[in-house]
């Protein structure tokens, strides 16, 4: 897939989440499959910028680019300059969050809450495209409510600003993550629009990601809670995609080795007193499904010494494969 002047292994993306999609699991999704790997949403306020949060989020050092940064805001010069403040920081690629439902973020009558707005989408959108010389993507939901869905309306307005690529979940803003994804407003956007048109949503497995993907005519896949402790889930689509045939899973060995990177990633990035925090929500996707995961997750996340919380996970691990 092209986007701009990368061109990317394939159309599967990490999708941006708060919280999980820091340079850790990112590099891991993508040295397992994923095409683009999305950072976790920074603020356009520049008085955040330089908070420790903010800095984290734009941690990109070694990182497999192309390098896409999300931003989130309402405010269209503030939006613009924070687009040229972050390719300047290093972004290969801006993505606008107009998808996310949380009610800190709609409060603000930013993220999904834009919707409602169509004149000041369209503003954003085109002082962001002005701003700088990277290419700009878009994520969005279906709309502000089921009976609202105006996703088709914003896709055309996203084309005509110069958005190069759309991300669309499957869900409006008052739904939340409740219910299941539709792919039918998804289907409608891919057909009114000539740029790429990403589906999100629902997307857990390799048969779902086919049946999404025939459903809605999408030129590609962005997989979001499917891929948490499940970084490996992208080349399991892929082969799948590929050869209609399902790819094993990791063996213990393997899932031993990913989830000892990962922790220690997350110690190197955020110390060891916020690394351990970060690793507990971690940990329990990876433990959850194995023998024993749920009593040792508890185990795990209660010690307080990075060097001891790694060692015992591998002796968790190595107990398993005895």
């Amino acid at each position: 897939m092209q986007l701009g002047a990368h061109t990317l292994r394939n159309g599967l993306f990490v999708a941006p989440m708060a919280g999980v999609t820091d340079r850790p699991f990112r590099s891991l999704c993508r040295r397992y499959g994923a095409g683009l790997a999305v950072s976790e949403m920074v603020s356009s306020r520049p008085e955040l910028r330089q908070t420790r949060k903010s800095r984290l989020r734009r941690e990109h050092g070694g990182e497999t680019g192309p390098v896409s940064v999300q931003i989130a805001g309402a405010d269209p010069a503030m939006m613009a300059d924070a687009a040229r403040f972050n390719v300047d920081e290093g972004a290969q690629i801006i993505d606008i969050n107009m998808g996310c439902p949380a009610k800190k973020v709609c409060n603000v009558a930013a993220g999904s809450a834009l919707l409602e707005n169509e004149p000041l989408v369209a503003r954003i959108l085109e002082a962001v495209v002005a701003a700088v010389r990277v290419p700009v993507t878009l994520k969005i939901r279906t709309g502000p409510a089921p009976e609202r869905r105006n996703a088709v309306r914003i896709a055309r307005i996203a084309e005509s600003a110069g958005i190069r690529l759309l991300a669309v979940h499957g869900r409006t803003r008052a739904c939340g993550f409740r219910g299941d994804a539709e792919y039918d407003t998804i289907s409608q956007v891919k057909a009114a629009v000539r740029i790429p048109v990403i589906a999100n949503g629902d997307i857990g497995t390799p048969e779902e990601a086919r049946r999404v993907l025939a459903r809605t005519g999408a030129d590609g896949l962005m997989v979001g809670r499917g891929a948490h402790g499940r970084p490996w889930i992208f080349r399991e689509i892929a082969h799948y995609l590929a050869t209609g045939e399902s790819l094993p899973g990791p063996s213990l060995a393997e899932q031993r080795a990913v989830v000892l990177e990962h922790l220690q990633g997350l110690y190197g990035l955020y110390g060891e007193e916020l690394g351990l925090r970060v690793a507990r929500k971690h940990l329990g996707w990876y433990l959850r499904p194995l023998p024993g995961g749920e009593a040792f997750r508890r185990e795990a996340c209660a010690i307080e010494s990075a060097p001891d919380q790694l060692a015992a996970v591998a002796r968790f691990y190595d107990g398993l494969q005895a």
